[in-house]
């Protein structure tokens, strides 16, 4: 007798879990999770002209609040992440998003501008949680589905960049700006308890000291060529990311386009397009086409900062060079991180930790540069910066060398 459908789909699911050695409802948990916690880092950016406005502040002032943020984010890179191979990662994972959870409830009380900037740096340092849970990822999958599982999860960390805004938008529209930190305070304890409950322990990789993890982080950056030379290359994508989203508000919101908080969430929605790219990004890596896809990136991201800027009286321009734009850094994401996942499968939390952290660098400056650049020059100002910096990634891209040692990480 044959088996039925059911049993024959049932199997089918089986065996394609096993294939890539992680629950299929583990990818997604980490997928959400990491989605919830990078989220906190963006619910500002469609409200900076509201919290200008509330705390009567300069536009450029408004914009160190996303600065300070991702600031915060790097300095929890440096100084938290490289303790996920030090520390059994679900007791991490659990305190810092205790501590996440407060400051993001001092962010909703603030009584001025300066507590919600601290309020942000703190939660900002603390939302690492998504940067310890995707080498959590790596390490559970098999070599050959690595790109694969890494792909999925941080589709679920873009939609989380792109999805916080429109939230941002609609809530602040409907209960006020404080509601969204607010709500985000209880997410990430209701997120807490769950990763509590469901993520297996992982043992530490490494026992030493933690001044001796920072010193092997900083260590690795010197012994790994290839990781500096692809956090360098996103911190340029990421800079023209931050860029675009730092300042489009300003665009929507003003006198061409008049768009309300529940426009400008509905326009963040078009972005999330961008988060399909990502399994299609880790299969090409696992296919070692990471350097050919990686020109490729940044051609696209240059392109859509031209449409922007040629299109800027077209909402339909914006919009698709919005959709590029974010397809093009989650691509440059993936393939720098199936690159750097390789290179020490015993220090991937610390590798995650520089990587990320060079990264946000050019995120953080590059959504102060947008600033400036559209107090200075407007929408042109900005696109004419957002696309110099992928340009700029591509020059470096040229000065690259395929010795043997760095060709192997890409095709394995």
């Amino acid at each position: 007798m044959s088996p039925s459908p059911d049993l024959t789909t049932q199997r089918r699911t089986t065996a394609a879990s096993a294939s890539v050695g992680v629950p299929g409802w583990l990818v997604a948990l980490l997928a959400v999770a990491t989605g919830m916690t990078v989220a906190n880092l963006y619910y500002a950016q469609p409200l900076l002209s509201e919290l200008r406005d509330v705390f009567q502040v300069s536009e450029s002032t408004a914009g160190l609040l996303i600065t300070l943020t991702q600031i915060g984010y790097v300095i929890g890179m440096l100084f938290l992440v490289p303790l996920g191979d030090r520390l059994e990662k679900r007791n991490l994972v659990t305190v810092l998003l205790a501590v996440t959870t407060v400051a993001l409830l001092a962010a909703g009380l603030a009584t001025g501008f300066p507590m919600l900037l601290v309020a942000s740096l703190v939660s900002g340092a603390t939302s690492v949680v998504a940067q310890i849970l995707v080498p959590f990822a790596a390490s559970l999958a098999p070599d050959h589905a690595r790109g694969r599982i890494v792909g999925r999860v941080m589709s679920g960390l873009l939609t989380g960049i792109l999805l916080s805004r429109t939230l941002s938008s609609l809530v602040s529209d409907v209960a006020g700006w404080r509601v969204v930190y607010l709500g985000s305070a209880a997410l990430m304890a209701v997120l807490a308890v769950a990763l509590r409950m469901t993520l297996p322990q992982q043992a530490p990789t490494i026992s030493a000291p933690y001044h001796h993890v920072l010193r092997s982080t900083a260590a690795l950056v010197r012994t790994h060529p290839a990781l500096l030379r692809r956090g360098l290359y996103q911190a340029a994508m990421f800079g023209s990311f931050s860029a675009f989203w730092t300042t489009v508000s300003y665009v929507l919101t003003g006198p061409r386009f008049h768009y309300s908080a529940v426009g400008i969430g509905i326009f963040a929605l078009v972005g999330a397009a961008g988060a399909a790219i990502a399994p299609l990004a880790g299969r090409w890596a696992d296919r070692g086409l990471v350097r050919p896809v990686t020109v490729g990136a940044f051609a696209v991201a240059a392109a859509a900062f031209a449409i922007a800027g040629f299109g800027q009286h077209s909402i339909v321009f914006i919009a698709l060079a919005a959709v590029l734009v974010d397809m093009a850094v989650q691509t440059s994401l993936i393939l720098g991180q199936h690159t750097v996942y390789q290179l020490d499968p015993h220090a991937r939390a610390r590798l995650n930790s520089a990587f990320i952290a060079t990264f946000f660098l050019g995120g953080a400056l590059g959504s102060q540069l947008g600033s400036v650049a559209y107090h200075a020059g407007g929408w042109g100002a900005v696109s004419a910066l957002g696309a110099a910096l992928p340009l700029l990634a591509l020059l470096y891209w040229l000065t690259e060398r395929r010795t043997t040692a760095e060709r192997a990480p890409e095709t394995v």
